[in-house]
């Protein structure tokens, strides 16, 4: 009773919450006139060749996430919310992109991480292969492997590297690297017989073998590096910590033992190692927890070569798992840590030489409404019951998931709960145990040399053609001559450039 009196009194004062300057026309029609000049800039296009490219992928990332991230941002620096502006909402281009798989409406982390790292779209559950490829069935895969930008700049003689929150081996950044019939064959101990006999690589090994000289590689999943049953490192008494690998390798030491000679290579396990090491010395740099890889708080990589940074896919994609839990606060909390890491990005680097593309695999049914007043708290109530069952909702919502709820035969009601809690699970409109992805289209943003190519509405896997494109690598260097290319790059150091998701 008392946060429905509260709400009705924020319902009736509501004209209060309004800015001074923005009761003001002048505002509003002086903030449009720096709009307008602003773009009528964009009209000198930045047909530079992008030495560096960057991509951040926040994993689930939906425009209704973006929205509320937003909000969510403004009011942690005690703002209303709505006229925050996210690092992402500066860049000046902005395109949408069409996430469906070959062989699915609403797609999956796998066909879409083809799509907008190897440039072309494949079925759901499959990495790095074509269309050709039926999931779990590993005598399609041969002939049907597909190459990423990642190797495309690997192969223009960029230095490169995969920075994830969630396991280097998840469907997200694996595409970068391996190709396999199935997403989850994270090491062979998760692969059936009939795909070992056939000869298919789990994923864990490819990242070893395919790409071996991957400059930067941080992320989680350590167990699938180590043989089974080995204790891990950091948990050594938990049993679901233990290695995993039937065929009983060290991928760590056979990481070490593919470098060239006179090459430093590091291995990481903790924050604390990634933080002491001189980075001006490290030439190669592997970090793995075992838990998902949100714990590095910063990462980093360097080297001694005089080689540019290209493509550090850095993905956000806790974003996705606290959609999947119906947890909005994790979600949303992990959009605005990626932004802040893209904001890292953007002051330690130059759109001159720099093309940097923030996107998303796919949304999530997840939305907010209700008519809520301006700066209502983004994890608050609507300012109104439900006109059929009387009780209170929050404005934050699901179409599916776990949060569906039903007590004495009627909906549960809100204001009996701590909907605030990290962990409360927003109610959903039909049940399920884990939330699934939206099927709409989702944002691209972009700053940089031919940022401008990422514009309207586009299939997916156009995106790695217009970042490579830009960066004269991949098929694409008919227009690129070496009057347009830097003299000399430099390889800098990735810890000055990611990663803040602590």
């Amino acid at each position: 009773m008392k946060a429905l009196l509260l709400l009705l009194l924020v319902q009736l004062c509501s004209t209060s919450l309004v800015p001074e300057r923005e009761k003001d026309p002048e505002y509003w029609r002086g903030q449009a006139q720096e709009t307008l000049r602003d773009a009528l800039r964009l009209q000198r296009l930045n047909q530079n060749v992008a030495k560096n490219l960057i991509l951040f992928l926040g994993d689930g990332m939906g425009v209704s996430t973006v929205t509320a991230a937003r909000i969510l941002k403004g009011q942690l620096q005690n703002r209303k919310g709505e006229e925050s502006l996210l690092e992402m909402d500066k860049f000046p281009y902005v395109a949408l992109a069409k996430t469906y798989n070959t062989n699915a409406q609403v797609p999956d982390s796998a066909g879409t991480a083809t799509a907008y790292l190897c440039g072309v779209k494949a079925n759901e559950g499959t990495v790095g292969v074509t269309a050709g490829v039926t999931r779990d069935r590993c005598n399609t895969t041969k002939g049907q492997e597909v190459t990423s930008i990642l190797r495309w700049a690997k192969d223009g003689g960029k230095a490169v590297g995969i920075v994830t929150t969630t396991r280097v081996t998840h469907a997200t950044p694996s595409a970068a690297y391996a190709h396999s019939a199935n997403r989850d064959w994270y090491s062979d101990g998760e692969m059936p017989p009939d795909a070992l006999e056939g000869g298919c690589k789990d994923i864990a090994r490819q990242l070893v073998e395919n790409i071996p000289d991957i400059e930067v590689i941080l992320g989680g999943g350590r167990k699938y590096m180590f043989p089974k049953n080995a204790s891990d490192v950091e948990y050594p008494h938990e049993d679901k910590h233990r290695g995993t690998r039937l065929d009983r390798r060290d991928l760590v030491q056979a990481w070490h033992d593919v470098k060239p000679p006179g090459k430093v290579a590091k291995y990481v396990w903790h924050r604390r190692e990634l933080l002491a090491l001189n980075l001006s010395r490290v030439d190669f740099l592997l970090g793995d927890r075992e838990e998902e890889g949100d714990g590095w708080c910063q990462g980093g990589g360097g080297g001694r070569g005089g080689r540019c940074r290209a493509v550090p896919g850095a993905a956000g994609g806790r974003i996705d798992h606290g959609h999947h839990e119906g947890k909005a606060k994790q979600a949303l909390h992990e959009a605005v840590e990626l932004d802040r890491a893209i904001g890292l990005a953007t002051r330690l680097t130059s759109p001159q030489d720099t093309l940097s593309v923030v996107t998303a695999d796919h949304s999530h049914v997840f939305t907010f409404g209700g008519y809520t007043p301006r700066g209502n708290p983004i994890f608050g109530l609507a300012p109104m019951q439900s006109d059929v069952d009387r009780k209170p909702f929050t404005s934050i919502l699901y179409g599916n998931g776990p949060g569906y709820k039903i007590v004495a035969g009627e909906r549960e009601n809100v204001s009996a709960v701590d909907f605030a809690h990290a962990n409360y699970q927003a109610q959903s409109a039909v049940p399920l145990r884990q939330e699934t992805h939206g099927g709409e289209d989702v944002a691209v943003f972009a700053r940089g040399p031919m940022a401008h190519l990422l514009h309207g509405v586009h299939e997916q896997n156009y995106i790695p053609h217009a970042m490579a494109y830009a960066a004269c690598i991949g098929s694409n260097r008919a227009h690129c001559n070496a009057a347009a290319r830097p003299a000399t790059t430099i390889l800098l150091p990735f810890l000055a450039l990611l990663f803040l998701l602590c």
